[in-house]
């Protein structure tokens, strides 16, 4: 099934927060009363979440938090102690302001209320002049609405969008490109241990967070606050990671909304795609790993991402290596085995690459050398081929080394069976096949090798060239190649003669040989 993305008209704006105390003190309604602070001042930015209006002096018992209380004090006018209280049960009840309408009962600020509102770090305003408290209450309860209307439209729009991309088969990068598109910041995907497994957003804001993450990782099960929201991800009871907006400049409210839309739709994309949050994390080892051999992305861009996915690269020795045929679950299953820190992700053509990361005390080779004997017993992987660079101590050195085992390991990739190679392969073992490798796309190596093996290339029907080649890399033993085909030494005698005759050379020659040897490999090389 293809997938149609589409293409958006430019970012989204978040929702505008909701109206702060100082906000709704600066509306033309409100400035006509002449408004005054005269405690709390620096609490001007708590959020109004509604206007109440009330005279009763327990009205902290009616209040759920975040309300503007409005009030002429009437039923407080000659008595300290219910002033004070009448504030202390308002900052229980957490309202985000209280106004008073001066008059009859109150002339000026009472001084008993505004210092208990100081201490209480509750903001207290007073108005000098008559106000209609029902006009100020209108017109601030119809923008909260407002807001909540569209809030909750986003969150529907959100929800919509995801669900198409969900049926047309999108890949879970889409559906995070499409999250980061309508909250405008950077979002994350953890599993339970705060492991990144995806992220989405401008690549320098995921940068950013990426490489303060170990403290937000620690921060995580905290409370939320300056736009970090995250919902968690699970179903039937099970819990197995959670996704972060990280620094949502709108409304918290409606970030809540769009975090959970989003977890909804990446746990209805991983049960409809048959993944599980481990299925997340191989594409963050193979995503890290893959941008590291290609060499597209420099390594220091990716450092953050892979100290985010829980590989150590503090002071540490890393080895690159290149396993062919080596079955992925079983290597992860090994580095848990002998408690290894590394990261694995199949490459193309059956190789699979697995970095290792290793304290600088440790002895990276013999390590190394363990690591691959234990591959072929604890794993049954007999026939595999561990290809490995050197060691590297500094990060920017790793996508080299990558790219070093994966020559190594392609170099052996046909002959494995027949070389007799030490448990990890390494780039002085590959020799004249490792140089040859390299030189593959020339032109004039392409000739060479057509001109030299033309006889054998252009017959079909007969296994020769097969012959050819594990004669030679057998160092022109021919027990050796009988035993490999299952023929007799006399049917083998005679297949080199057939070999000879076609390519009009002299395989007990040296030279013949060496330079048919080489055209084999260039052959060989190129095909791959």
């Amino acid at each position: 099934m293809t997938t149609t993305i589409r293409e958006h008209p430019g970012p989204v704006e978040p929702l505008e927060p909701a109206l702060s105390v100082r906000q709704v003190l600066a509306l033309e309604r409100v400035l006509a009363g002449e408004p005054e602070v005269v405690a709390g001042a620096a609490q001007l930015d708590r959020p109004v979440r509604w206007v109440h209006v009330a005279e009763a002096a327990d009205v902290g018992v009616m209040l759920s938090g975040g309300e503007m209380v409005l009030t002429t004090g009437v039923l407080l006018a000659g008595d300290e102690n219910a002033q004070a209280e009448y504030i202390r049960s308002l900052h229980r009840a957490e309202a985000a302001a209280v106004v008073l309408g001066l008059g009859r009962a109150f002339p000026a600020a009472p001084d008993m209320m505004r210092r208990a509102a100081e201490r209480c770090g509750l903001p207290m305003v007073v108005l000098h002049r008559p106000f209609p408290f029902a006009e100020l209450t209108e017109e601030v309860q119809a923008r909260l609405l407002r807001r909540k209307f569209a809030a909750v439209s986003l969150s529907e729009a959100v929800r919509t969008a995801l669900t198409g991309l969900i049926t047309a088969g999108a890949p879970l990068q889409h559906l995070l490109d499409e999250i980061a598109h309508h909250t405008g910041c950077p979002v994350v995907v953890t599993n339970l241990a705060h492991r990144v497994l995806a992220t989405a957003g401008e690549r320098s804001a995921v940068d950013d967070v990426l490489r303060d993450w170990e403290r937000i990782a620690r921060q995580a099960g905290g409370t939320e606050g300056d736009g970090w929201i995250r919902a968690e991800l699970g179903g039937r009871g099970e819990r197995w990671g959670q996704i972060m907006l990280c620094g949502y400049r709108g409304d918290t409210v409606g970030g809540r909304l769009l975090a959970d839309r989003a977890a909804e739709a990446l746990v209805l994309h991983r049960m409809l795609g048959g993944t599980s949050a481990h299925s997340w994390e191989e594409q963050s080892a193979q995503g890290l790993l893959t941008d590291l051999v290609s060499g597209v992305v420099a390594a220091r861009h990716l450092l953050p991402r892979a100290r985010a996915a829980g590989l150590p690269v503090n002071r540490r020795t890393f080895v690159p290596l290149v396993v062919r045929d080596g079955d992925r679950a079983s290597l992860e299953r090994l580095l848990r085995l002998l408690g290894m820190a590394g990261l694995v992700a199949e490459l193309a053509d059956g190789a699979t690459a697995v970095l290792l990361s290793l304290a600088r005390d440790q002895d990276a080779e013999a390590l190394t050398a363990h690591f691959a004997a234990r591959l072929r017993t604890e794993c049954g992987e007999s026939g595999t081929v561990v290809a490995a660079a050197a060691p590297r101590t500094a990060w920017d050195d790793v996508p080299a080394g990558l790219r070093e085992a994966r020559h190594v390991a392609d170099a052996v990739a046909d002959s494995s069976a027949v070389l007799d190679l030490p448990a990890v392969v390494r780039l002085k073992d590959v020799h004249l096949r490792g140089l040859i490798r390299l030189l593959r796309d020339d032109p004039h190596v392409q000739a060479f090798a057509e001109r030299e093996l033309d006889g054998l290339l252009c017959a079909t029907g007969d296994d020769l060239l097969a012959v050819l080649r594990t004669y030679l890399a057998t160092g022109r033993n021919k027990s050796r190649t009988a035993q490999l085909h299952h023929v007799s030494r006399p049917a083998l005698y005679r297949r080199l003669e057939a070999v000879q005759a076609r390519l009009g050379v002299d395989l007990d020659d040296f030279e013949q040989a060496a330079s048919v040897h080489i055209a084999l490999l260039a052959h060989d090389a190129q095909q791959q």
